[in-house]
């Protein structure tokens, strides 16, 4: 029996709390603080995705690592399944399978042929280094900066099943829970209080705390397991692609109601929502374009333009005010945009457009030609860029001091800048790091 240390949710009447019409969940294992009834075994024909594991036996309470711990507890029972040694990692740098930040972009995952690591961002240095003795894990997703982490296998000689999700306690160095799917997991996403699990047509939302099942969706194919969660208590939203090509659907938990935006003519390539839900940002396959709309009710609030010619689009960010956003892609340069949105006096207040100025925002060596091709300039291009190597995938964050960005490649570089925001222009960079070679 495993100690989840998941700081709770000071507002119990928040909409994250409340009831959601979803299909019957599975059994789950019962909150240690409660006495529960055994649940009936259910239909085995009505979730043939899906198969949670079942309780075991007791095993020592874990708790926060890293910094800001937080005492507080919550318990659940699970099946921790056979682990691979976890042992310092081998001199040789690892193949990289998987590259993200946490929630707050205040630390990274690398997932790698050989296990995982995780980084903080300021200052740069190694937090964890977990070696599985050749098993690759292709999927590492963060919870804040707690111990507790989501894992997927993958790579040549996978650390778990590639149809499994591993919840990996780094306080007791194990596995202390799973849930299993008879397809291939293509990325997860964790809050405080639900665990996302996103297949290639389906999305499976759970309690963090007893594993139930609460909502299922289907999509269209997803291979890339596109999918994000708002993070602010209180306001549960989820934003993933929708069942048409270039559709987006959003999921108002709390209001208990779907929205849906054809966001694009093609198919979704990127998406990406602002701490608080309440913007989403999203790219297509062809890459030239970047559109913030609201959650709220679809609005297109802003569009931007990365360039003329077709990209793949790595990654999308906002920034903490919601003043920038920040969009890395093959072409390697990473661009930082102005957002030009009304957000409102508070949290409540739906997103407006800011009202359009009279002259297009446009380069100055292309302004001649904006008549010409009014569509094409209508679009704001970037402030401010930085330029990598041409090829190499990259996903970029804010930093936490003002008016920086942290770039973190699959080349295994870190790259942390800064870019004026009167002048733009090139970025300045500040630090360049190459994490492979660095002992966590």
């Amino acid at each position: 029996m495993a100690t989840l240390s998941i700081p709770p949710d000071p507002n119990p009447d928040s909409d994250s709390n409340l009831p959601i019409e979803t299909p019957t969940p599975t059994p789950t294992p019962p909150l240690l603080e409660e006495a529960t009834e055994t649940e009936p075994e259910p239909d085995p024909e009505s979730r043939p995705d899906q198969e949670p594991t079942s309780p075991t036996s007791p095993s020592p309470p874990g708790s926060p690592s890293g910094e800001n711990p937080n005492p507080s507890s919550q318990q659940i029972q699970t099946a921790p399944p056979p682990l691979p040694n976890s042992t310092t990692a081998s001199s040789h740098p690892p193949a990289l399978l998987h590259l993200s930040f946490n929630q707050d972009y205040g630390c990274f995952a690398v997932g790698t042929s050989t296990g995982f690591m995780v980084y903080n961002c300021d200052p740069f240095r190694g937090i964890i280094n977990r070696d599985f003795e050749g098993g690759g894990v292709k999927v590492v997703e963060m919870l804040f900066r707690c111990n507790l982490l989501a894992l997927v296998g993958g790579g040549p000689t996978p650390a778990f099943p590639q149809n499994k999700v591993m919840i990996w306690d780094d306080h007791q160095t194990r596995c202390i829970g799973e849930l299993s799917f008879r397809t291939e997991v293509r990325s997860v996403r964790l809050r405080r209080d639900r665990v996302i699990v996103v297949l290639d047509q389906k999305i499976f939302v759970y309690n963090f705390v007893d594993f139930k099942l609460v909502h299922q969706i289907e999509t269209a194919p997803n291979p890339r397991g596109l999918c994000a969660v708002s993070q602010h208590q209180g306001q549960l939203i989820l934003v993933c692609p929708g069942g048409q090509k270039g559709q987006v659907r959003i999921e108002h938990y709390g209001a208990r109601r779907t929205k849906f935006i054809m966001a694009h003519d093609s198919r979704i390539a990127c998406l990406v929502l602002s701490q608080d839900g309440r913007l989403v940002a999203t790219a297509s396959t062809k890459g030239t374009l970047v559109r913030i709309f609201s959650t709220f009710d679809g609005t297109l609030l802003q569009e931007v333009r990365r360039g003329a010619d077709r990209a793949e689009i790595y990654s999308v960010a906002f920034s903490r005010n919601m003043q920038w956003l920040a969009v890395s892609s093959d072409k390697g340069t990473v661009h930082v945009f102005s957002l030009k949105i009304n957000m409102g006096s508070t949290p409540n207040d739906k997103p407006r457009p800011a009202p359009e100025p009279s002259v297009p925002n446009v380069t100055p060596a292309l302004s001649f030609i904006k008549g010409v091709l009014p569509k094409y300039f209508h679009s704001e291009w970037s402030v401010a860029q930085f330029r990598l190597r041409e090829g190499s995938q990259y996903i970029v964050a804010f930093g936490d001091q003002k008016n920086t960005i942290v770039i973190v490649g699959m080349d295994g570089s870190f790259y942390r800048c800064q870019f004026d925001p009167a002048a733009g222009g090139e970025m300045m960079q500040l630090e360049c790091h190459n994490f492979l070679k660095q002992e966590a």
